[in-house]
């Protein structure tokens, strides 16, 4: 079993920053791609970001690019979430993800393409 362990959220302000970490951790799993979704109350689950391992490809979503930056540690593997000039809009619960690639088909920011999920970590953004 693979097990995907989130850290890092918490209430902050709007314009501050937080760091998201998700460590994976038991059986070896092929390593495609780790990323970040999140999901607010009432609403449908978005994709955030996330890196291909091989070519070290980042993606964002339009919503976050230029404020988040995704980084990882293949060896790990882990991912982290740098989160800067947050919004409320941003509250919501982030979850880490990760694929083996069985269906990389789906394309990186579809949720369908992760075989591996996390608990989340919820993130509260005050204006």
């Amino acid at each position: 079993q693979v097990q995907l362990v989130e850290s890092g959220g918490g209430l902050v302000q709007a314009g501050g920053s937080l760091r998201l970490s998700c460590a994976a951790s038991g059986r070896t799993f092929s390593r495609y791609a780790m990323g970040w979704f999140r999901q607010a109350p009432g609403k449908e689950r978005e994709f955030v970001a996330a890196i291909r391992w091989s070519g070290r490809d980042n993606y964002y979503a339009d919503s976050v690019k230029g404020r988040f930056t995704i980084s990882g540690d293949y060896a790990k593997p882990a991912v982290y979430l740098q989160m800067n000039s947050l919004k409320p809009e941003d509250t919501a619960v982030y979850l880490c993800a990760a694929s083996s690639g069985a269906r990389a088909w789906s394309g990186i920011p579809v949720s369908t393409a992760y075989d591996y999920w996390g608990q989340g970590t919820e993130v509260t953004v005050s204006s």
